[in-house]
């Protein structure tokens, strides 16, 4: 488990490798400052050190990019794919000034916002597809925030049922996060990432 908590987000971020295996196929990155913080997941396709190899992709391209539109990010992902298994990647970005959130995902990694003032749920679609060095198009969506909006990222080894309830039942990250323990089927590559923001 990995937490950040401060003014402005709390964050929680849990990972299993598939039973088995010593390493995940998922991985995952964050960066928070005092302007914005950035979230994501990769996905590599299969299991185990290949997929690895390919997830491991998208968290260095992120560190050494930080300034770069989302759309960038997955394209440079893309470009370093070339070769390699490939896979799924999301990336959000909470512009902490603005109160705004932005997404995008080529393939099946999940995310949803649960606005808690309006009781709405945002889901936007990803791109089909994933990374593999191929041409691939990218859509970034950009959405406001309120306080307490609370978020939730995943990899396929997540199933949710009932995302919206999940999420709205939560009083806190931390509940959400635990929620979320009791509902996995275990045993697989899983990777999520929850937050609320403040």
């Amino acid at each position: 488990m990995r937490y950040i908590s401060d003014e402005s987000v709390d964050v929680l971020v849990y990972q299993e490798a598939k039973t088995g295996n010593l390493d995940s196929g998922d991985t995952y990155y964050i960066y928070k400052d005092d302007d914005y913080l950035l979230c994501a997941i990769a996905d590599g396709l299969g299991n185990g050190p290949v997929a690895k190899e390919s997830a491991d992709v998208m968290p260095e391209i992120l560190a050494n990019n930080l300034n770069e539109s989302l759309d960038d990010l997955l394209l440079l992902c893309n470009e370093r794919m070339f070769q390699k298994r490939g896979a799924a990647v999301a990336i959000v970005r909470a512009d902490l000034k603005n109160k705004t959130i932005s997404y995008s995902c080529v393939g099946n990694i999940k995310f949803y916002m649960y606005q808690s003032k309006t009781d709405k749920m945002i889901y936007p679609l990803p791109v089909m597809g994933y990374l593999s060095g191929r041409k691939q198009k990218f859509w970034t969506q950009t959405y406001p925030y309120s306080k307490h909006d609370k978020f939730l990222m995943h990899s396929d080894g997540v199933e949710l049922k009932n995302p919206k309830e999940t999420l709205k039942k939560s009083n806190s990250v931390k509940c959400l996060y635990e929620s979320l323990l009791d509902i996995i089927k275990h045993g697989d590559d899983a990777t999520f990432i929850a937050g609320s923001l403040l």
